[in-house]
């Protein structure tokens, strides 16, 4: 849900921070009605098959590295330390991402490229023509960008959380807030890193970024093609995206744990009895 409901939007940014992409749209409407009209409404969605094959085992992974580490640091430390929450998600983000970078590449590439009309298709022509390399050449940008992003969005989520319900009930209202609010400001704050990444993941569209490799690379490119405002490329479709689809996520992950741990403890008492 979190990948899929705000999809479109992802693709508008993916567009937008491309450098020979940056001056073709104004804004996010203005966006999908040129896309739309040049290339069909559909093709907003396209790549989305790569995002559901991996999100859902990525995000198991995520979620679980997450707990196991806030549960022994927080024994040490306190539970409500942004420090722990900080660490915990970076780690979280490390296994997550190494999972998912493969699916991001493919996923990407398609938001460009018309021609990839299946995820095979397209796992097939990078891999022929780019090698496996290819799918993990932004994997330590995507770590640069996201261990940050995760400390960010654990950090701001438990402090808005802990404000807006010091009582810790199971509130889904709070938890959209407190999910929407830390994933607008982790979005912000690495947009320019996200910027590099999808100009490293999008390389093979085209013969100039084709030659670029690394972080350094990157940075070069953005900074020579578009000065410092480059890095700032589809910031505003980044934080429309990831705002609900961040909230959509700590709600679904705050329901279902709410709901386990009730089950679980309705066992036990039966149990018991």
């Amino acid at each position: 849900m979190e990948h899929t409901v705000m999809y479109p939007v992802d693709a508008i940014k993916t567009r937008m921070q491309i450098a020979k992409s940056s001056n073709i749209y104004s804004g996010i409407i203005n966006a999908v009605t040129k896309i739309s009209a040049a290339e069909g409404a559909t093709s907003l969605w396209r790549g989305m098959t790569s995002v559901i094959m991996g999100a859902g085992p990525a995000h198991a992974i995520y979620f679980t590295v997450f707990e196991t580490i806030k549960k022994n640091l927080s024994a040490k430390y306190g539970e409500h330390n942004p420090l722990v929450s900080a660490v915990s998600g970076a780690s979280a983000t490390i296994t997550h991402d190494a999972l998912m970078n493969p699916f991001d590449v493919v996923k990407q590439r398609m938001q460009l490229i018309k021609t990839n009309n299946s995820v095979i298709n397209c796992i097939k022509t990078i891999y022929h023509t780019e090698g496996f390399r290819a799918f993990y050449v932004s994997y330590p940008t995507t770590l640069i960008m996201n261990i940050p992003f995760a400390a960010v969005n654990f950090s701001v989520y438990d402090t808005t959380s802990k404000l807006l319900n010091p009582n810790k009930h199971y509130d889904p209202l709070v938890h959209c807030i407190a999910g929407g609010i830390a994933g607008a400001s982790a979005a912000a704050i690495t947009t320019p890193l996200d910027v590099v990444k999808t100009v490293l993941q999008t390389k093979g569209g085209g013969s100039t970024t084709a030659r670029l490799n690394s972080f350094v690379d990157g940075v070069k490119f953005i900074y020579n093609s578009g000065g410092l405002a480059g890095f700032a490329r589809g910031m505003r479709p980044r934080i429309v995206a990831n705002m609900p689809s961040t909230a959509i996520s700590w709600t679904s992950y705050e329901m279902a744990k709410f709901y386990l741990y009730k089950t679980e403890m309705i066992s036990g008492v039966k149990s018991k009895n």
